[in-house]
């Protein structure tokens, strides 16, 4: 294929057909595609084992590519949870009476042909086709060629369903995987309205600098967890070790843990022990290291620089030593992607301090980081976690597929 400007095309022509569906029968095509995807697990896991067994054993990327019975169900699970949300689109958000005789409203409506460019997570196929048709979007998917066969199975699903429902089956496209055809989706602001890349940071650097389009930043997670003085230091180490080791290569997984000067000689033991048993690598600032050498712990390495600020996406984390709770907050400034971070701490005004200051899309107290998911905070699904301020942050979600529209009634007035 020499370019995809047909196929975006293809895109903008298609939003007049999804932007009109009703609610229900939105709701009744993702219903359909639910079921198809449950009915499909063979097929689909026959495919996504081509992508698998292409890929590295030691690649952490390859948690993030898997599917298996379990998953797929959770993603049909996820079309549902999508489906009973309520429509986002249509909803009055103000409207009044000028003197003049004017009436104006302010409604939301889709934002039009929504461009998501990923990597090793065919998940985020599935999750975008449905957010999308729910909100009335049309989407345009780049997946990653790690997983081109497992995509290209669900988007077959996806286009199967939109057919049976007399829909235009370029709703939801799959793009070619061949990076020539990269920038020209990046450059083509006559036919797409928002870029979303989610992947690596320097996948979302160079969408960033190189994209005409406007685009929404689902960052990279670089996640501290904070352990203050006065914590609960059995509970601080369950937290620590589910943070890190539950889903090492996604976003929300911890990468750096800040340790309270005063309770490391008793927090290490805990700590070392529950990671130990998941053969965690520690990267360790020497306060931490000389403590964690003598307590035997058999994945050592000494922190550089260079290992913090550092999104792992595996089994590995770096340690650092802090004297007080504005030394936690200086670091987690200077080194933070405004992801996710958090406190553990039984002093209410410390963790207030914490929860204040902290300047990311989601901060906890005495919980995981791993709870930042658009599932889990009852959004249904979600196409990334944004960090950036304008429009969304955060789950970038069903919520926020959508932009404002003015309108504006009148009876012959003029301005004068």
């Amino acid at each position: 294929m020499e370019n995809i400007t047909q196929l975006l095309k293809n895109a903008v022509e298609a939003t007049t057909q999804i932007k009109i569906l009703s609610a229900e029968k939105k709701q009744q095509v993702l219903e359909q595609l639910a079921q198809e995807i449950d009915n499909n697990i063979a097929s689909i896991i026959s495919e996504n084992k081509k992508d698998l067994d292409r890929m590295a054993d030691d690649d952490p990327k390859k948690d993030r590519l898997l599917l298996n019975e379990d998953r797929i169900k959770g993603l049909a699970q996820s079309i549902i949870d999508v489906s009973k949300l309520d429509d986002p689109t249509g909803k009055v958000i103000s409207e009044t009476h000028l003197d003049n005789g004017l009436f104006i409203q302010k409604k939301t409506v889709a934002l039009g042909v929504v461009g998501v460019i990923y990597e090793s997570r065919p998940n985020v196929t599935i999750d975008v086709a449905a957010l999308c048709i729910r909100s009335g979007n049309v989407c345009l998917l780049r997946g990653g060629s790690d997983a081109e066969a497992t995509n290209l199975c669900l988007v077959n699903i996806i286009q199967k369903v939109l057919v049976g429902f007399n829909l235009n089956p370029n709703i939801v496209q799959l793009l070619p995987t061949d990076r020539k055809h990269v920038e020209e989706l990046l450059t083509a602001d006559k036919y797409v309205d928002i870029l979303i890349p989610r992947g690596s940071q320097q996948l979302i650097e160079f969408v960033r600098k190189n994209a005409k389009v406007p685009v929404i930043e689902t960052g990279a997670g670089v996640c501290h967890t904070y352990v203050e003085a006065t914590a609960n230091l059995e509970n601080a180490a369950k937290i620590i070790c589910n943070a890190k080791v539950s889903r090492p290569s996604v976003c929300n997984a911890l990468d750096t843990v800040l340790i309270d000067q005063s309770i490391l000689v008793s927090l290490i033991p805990l700590m070392a022990k529950s990671l130990a048993d998941y053969e965690v690598e520690i990267f360790a600032d020497e306060q931490a290291f000389e403590l964690l050498k003598k307590a035997n712990y058999p994945y050592l390495v000494k922190a550089a620089p260079a290992d913090f600020g550092r999104e792992f996406l595996a089994l590995k984390c770096s340690v650092k030593v802090v004297n007080n709770l504005e030394a936690a907050l200086v670091h987690i400034k200077e080194y933070s992607s405004k992801h996710s971070e958090a406190i553990i701490s039984e002093d209410a005004a410390q963790i207030e301090k914490f929860l204040n200051e902290v300047d990311a899309a989601a901060v906890y107290a005495n919980a995981s980081t791993r709870f930042t998911d658009g599932g889990v905070f009852g959004l249904g699904a979600e196409i990334g976690i944004s960090t950036q301020k304008l429009h969304a942050r955060g789950p970038f979600a069903l919520e926020k597929l959508v932009t404002e529209k003015w309108i504006v009634k009148g009876s012959g007035q003029v301005r004068g």
